[in-house]
């Protein structure tokens, strides 16, 4: 038990702005120090990847995807080139520089939410989730987005047009922000000319400038590059093969080595990779429907109760990026990182009802960091406990996706008024 000194202490740290901008740096310091020292090959190999396209793009003037079709979408390659800064060969110095940038882009987003009322929890709150998901939420191009992202979300009601356009560029870098553009597009008042208006804008620019460029035939190659990608191991739609492999050797784990990926292989898992690709486009109508049908439910409150707004532009949020993860035939382990932004800015603008949701996605990221970069190589030979840690990861995104839903369906304020009915006539019954 803490002695009276110690809890106020606690307290008197969890309080200040010092304390915790000087947490969120050294978390930042800790993650950077394993990827690029302790564990390179693994938590930071893809910046490797990164670093030798732009060598090719400044040396040889090969350019990734403006002479070749490429997995990323054009915009990718801004912070991949300024990461070069640091150097195009062998070395640190490419790795360094990268995690200095996601430092000071995550530092931008944590000034943002520490204007909010409950910017100090939210501060907290995301130094423990990036230390808990471990080094991959920095060593990816994913963390470039996510910043940008929880800017997105705080600012989506204030400055809609300046979300849109955050929101567009990060999805010309890494595609998943884009789907964020749907919840948003329903909680404006405008959204035609606050959304519609910016994201197309943004876009017409860079597609005109990749094509000025010489890469017209390569600026979409990216939206069909993932096609021919089979089951990933770590998928949720891949864990039922993956258990069944501990017991049977008709499930094959399988090394893709154009890719660099773990993929399953057994019986129906074929079928279930070509079911997620359709799977995962009806999950992001199905919740832009819902948010829609939920705007419908609140009417004209909605422009009158700015928390209402902001539950219903996050919450639709976390609904469509878990969407995108439980029916996604690739869950790479950064793809966890994209839970941050909605959980973040809920914490910071006070949003009721996300105590389990704040907790349970923190419990995902500890266990997405155990599986990965550490114990990996359990799962890709057959190891039965870090394959049910696995397991049990996916049935928590399940979860959360079901958590996410709920109140898009409108069922607490049903109950809520249920309640105000019951409570107003039994006040009645009981009035002398």
């Amino acid at each position: 038990m803490p002695t009276s000194w110690e809890a106020a202490l606690s307290r008197a740290l969890l309080r200040s702005r010092t304390a915790a901008w000087s947490a969120f740096l050294a978390v930042h310091a800790w993650l950077a120090f394993l990827g690029v020292f302790v564990m390179p090959n693994a938590a930071f190999w893809d910046l490797q990847l990164y670093r030798y396209w732009m060598w090719l793009g400044v040396h040889v003037s090969q350019w990734p995807g403006l002479g070749a079709a490429w997995v990323y979408p054009p915009g990718a390659t801004v912070p991949m080139l300024v990461a070069g800064a640091g150097g195009l060969g062998y070395g640190n110095g490419y790795a360094i520089v990268w995690s200095l940038m996601i430092t000071a882009l995550d530092a931008a987003a944590l000034a943002v939410l520490m204007r909010r009322r409950n910017g100090l929890a939210a501060a907290w709150w995301w130094a423990a989730f990036l230390l808990l998901l471990g080094p991959v939420a920095m060593g990816r191009l994913d963390a470039v987005v996510a910043p940008l992202t929880v800017v997105a979300l705080v600012w989506g009601l204030d400055r809609p047009a300046v979300a849109s356009f955050l929101l567009t560029v990060g999805a010309w870098i890494k595609v998943a922000p884009g789907a964020l553009l749907a919840p948003l597009f329903l909680a404006t008042r405008r959204p035609w000319r606050d959304v519609v208006a910016p994201a197309a804008a943004v876009s017409l620019v860079i597609v005109g400038t990749v094509v000025g460029l010489g890469g017209g035939s390569y600026v979409f190659s990216f939206l069909f590059e993932q096609g021919a990608r089979g089951l990933q191991i770590e998928s949720i739609g891949g864990t039922p093969w993956l258990l069944v492999a501990l017991v049977s050797t008709r499930i094959t784990r399988w090394m893709n080595q154009d890719i660099n990926t773990w993929e399953i292989y057994g019986p129906g898992t074929t079928q279930m990779a070509t079911l997620l690709g359709v799977l995962f486009d009806v999950a992001i109508v199905a919740v832009a429907v819902l948010v829609w049908r939920r705007r419908r439910q609140l009417g004209d409150r909605l422009w009158t109760d700015g928390q209402e707004r902001h539950e219903l532009l996050v919450r639709g949020a976390m609904a469509v990026t878990l969407g995108m993860l439980v029916f996604n035939k690739v869950l790479s382990p950064q793809y966890v990182g994209w839970l941050a932004a909605p959980v973040v800015v809920a914490v910071a603008v006070g949003l009721p009802g996300w105590d389990r949701t704040r907790r349970m996605t923190l419990a995902v990221a500890g266990a997405t960091q155990i599986i990965f970069p550490f114990l990996y190589n359990q799962i890709t030979y057959g190891g039965a406990g870090t394959t049910l840690i696995l397991a049990a990861r996916n049935v928590a995104l399940v979860v959360l996706l079901v958590w996410a839903v709920r109140p898009l369906l409108g069922k607490r304020d049903e109950e809520a008024t249920r309640i105000e009915r019951s409570g107003a006539r039994v006040a009645a019954h009981a009035t002398p």
